[in-house]
């Protein structure tokens, strides 16, 4: 009789390891290897003879191509983030903090897309029936034909959704909860979170129903269990937010069928989440036109322009080391901003606290907010307010000057329909508009935003001493 196997899986990362390891040599996280039996699962089992493989038909790249049929759920700011609805056959995962509206969004949408006609079907393994019926009836969706079920076996749920007519959605929340007879592992390890999601995404790809899988998230912020999970479905969306505000960010990081860069905006209320159609006047709604340190930044997220206001705080330290804080930014971004003010215009940060915050908990991952944020701080230093109808974005380098960005004349667009008249941005954008006479300044080193800024008062105000 054949030796039993047993191999140890990293329940974080999922690094398979030939014996056991206090320490993941995958990821490093500690007392995460537990002993898995390989017989069950992905790419295990008994020895069996590989049958022979049959050849398949060959294409060229040329030909006629057909749009993916798509599910359009209503909810605008949903379907703009997945592309235009969710694709017939496709797997779609949702990630996201404890408690920051996941079941509440997919509540909805399958409220919406059930008063349409369509057979959705959603399973909840980490509430009863009565918990989720007592959410429908928050969110006014008691009345509609959604189809409840509370399992966590993969097998059982597959001969559920498989009868009668073939559903046009599916929920599974969460796939952390299911577990297969088929792999010998404790729910939420590695091996079953595998073996469940593919069971999942089979049935999709065979019926042509769409299939959404909610994942929980790690203190990092990553989805919780093997990153291979992320690889198997076919678009990936993380819903964001702060619990100390009330709007959430649904962010598309993975789409085989549509741009990975959309994102869509909602506010949470006690009925449920409201769709935001222009977040610009949601994030700038408790502005302070007057306060020294404040910069308005015109960003792009996707194909839609988005303005938030960016705040600095510079102080004189009373510590060795100067303080460095931020929220919303990138941190080795604001170092590499207070290094090129220093350096190329002699703006002397070192001896102050900074502390760089984005308004309303709204995160900011393009490069083009740096002039925002230098205006920001050299703003605050001199203790000077910015002019409250001017917009800023700009990439800064290393060598000082300011190089200009994508998305100029969108940028500059809704800028102007929110009130803005002025702008400060990059000289040489390609599609700048045509006929903005004294619009807007273009610049083209940073040095000139900060003589800019200075000669509103002739010199960097109560600060002189400090450039």
């Amino acid at each position: 009789m054949a030796k039993a196997r047993t191999q140890f899986v990293c329940q974080n990362c999922g690094t398979v390891h030939s014996r056991w390891v206090g320490k993941c040599e995958g990821c490093g996280e500690w007392n995460t290897v537990v002993e898995e039996d390989p017989m069950g699962g992905i790419g295990a089992g008994p020895g069996r003879v590989p049958k022979k493989g049959r050849p398949v038909a060959l294409t060229t790249l040329s030909g006629e191509t057909e749009e993916a049929p798509r599910i359009h759920t209503g909810i605008a700011e949903l379907d703009r983030a997945t592309g235009g609805g969710f694709v017939r056959g496709s797997a779609v995962l949702i990630g996201g903090d404890p408690g920051i509206g996941k079941s509440t969004l997919l509540m909805q949408s399958a409220a919406a897309l059930s008063r349409m006609g369509h057979r959705v079907i959603y399973v909840s393994g980490e509430e009863a029936v009565a918990q989720v019926r007592l959410r429908a009836q928050r969110l006014g969706a008691a009345e509609t034909d959604v189809l409840l079920a509370a399992e966590t076996n993969v097998e059982d749920i597959l001969a559920t959704v498989g009868e009668g007519r073939r559903p046009d959605l599916v929920i599974i929340d969460s796939i952390q909860t299911l577990w297969s007879d088929t792999a010998e592992a404790a729910p939420g390890t590695v091996t079953q979170v595998r073996t469940g999601v593919q069971a999942m995404i089979r049935f999709a790809k065979q019926t042509g129903a769409a299939m959404v899988l909610v994942g929980h998230v790690t203190k990092e912020g990553q989805i919780a269990g093997p990153r291979v999970v992320e690889h198997m479905v076919d678009a990936v969306l993380y819903f964001e937010g702060d619990r100390g505000h009330h709007y959430r960010i649904l962010r598309t990081v993975k789409n085989r069928f549509g741009p990975t860069d959309e994102i869509g905006v909602f506010e949470m209320s006690d009925i449920g989440l409201r769709e935001v159609s222009n977040p610009s006047e949601l994030f700038l709604g408790e502005r302070n036109a007057k306060a020294p340190g404040a910069a308005v930044f015109a960003g792009m997220e996707g194909t839609r322009p988005v303005l938030v206001e960016v705040q600095a705080l510079v102080a004189p330290t009373s510590l060795g080391t100067a303080r460095r804080a931020v929220v919303g930014w990138d941190s080795p971004r604001l170092s590499m901003i207070l290094a090129v003010l220093e350096a190329h215009c002699g703006v002397r940060l070192g001896s102050h606290d900074v502390y760089l915050n984005v308004a309303g908990g709204y995160r900011i991952s393009e490069p083009a907010a740096d002039l925002a944020v230098a205006s920001a701080l050299v703003s605050s230093l001199a203790g000077l307010a910015l002019p409250a109808d001017c917009v800023y974005f700009g990439e800064v380098s290393l060598s000082g000057a300011v190089r200009p960005v994508a998305h100029t004349a969108q940028r500059l667009k809704e800028a102007e329909k929110l009130g803005f008249s002025q702008a400060v941005l990059p000289a040489g954008a390609a599609d700048l508009p045509k006929g903005g006479g004294g619009r807007w300044t273009e610049i083209e080193g940073l040095p000139d935003l900060v003589a800019r800024i200075a000669g509103s008062r002739g010199a960097l105000g109560k600060s002189d001493e400090d450039v």
